[in-house]
């Protein structure tokens, strides 16, 4: 697969039509294959809690877009925002890393690599502040 400007456009749309302002796409090759590989198209506004995983590594690139990564220690203090922008850092999240993100740019658009396959976050592993 070729991802052109036409399938993150298509992706775009679809986020601002969610009333969750994101949309992600699979990239991977099968429903068996045991890796998450993704785009996550994003919109200003989404909200996306305070989070972990316990048991991967999370590696996000900015495709196109702006947004910014917030890390946070086990107390709920922010310790670092990374910005991300396209050719900008490659940024590996470390398993267990409580962090978040904010979309500023409409058509926001990231790569996401985890390992394993998906699993829906447990109650454990979002923080409320």
């Amino acid at each position: 697969m070729v991802i052109t400007k036409k399938i993150l456009d298509e992706l775009t749309a679809k986020a601002k039509e969610n009333p969750r302002l994101r949309q992600s796409l699979d990239l991977r090759n099968s429903a068996d294959d045991q890796s998450q590989r993704m785009l996550n198209a994003l919109e200003p506004g989404t909200v996306l809690p305070i989070h972990r995983h316990k048991g991967t590594s999370e590696t996000c690139i900015c495709i196109r877009g702006h947004f910014e990564e917030y890390f946070y220690d086990d107390k709920g203090n922010l310790t670092d925002t990374i910005d991300m922008v396209p050719g900008g850092v490659v940024l590996n999240i470390e398993k267990g890393q409580w962090h978040s993100l904010k979309c500023l740019e409409s058509g926001t658009v990231l790569f996401e690599a985890k390992d394993g396959a998906y699993q829906p976050f447990s109650p454990n592993d979002i923080m409320e502040l």
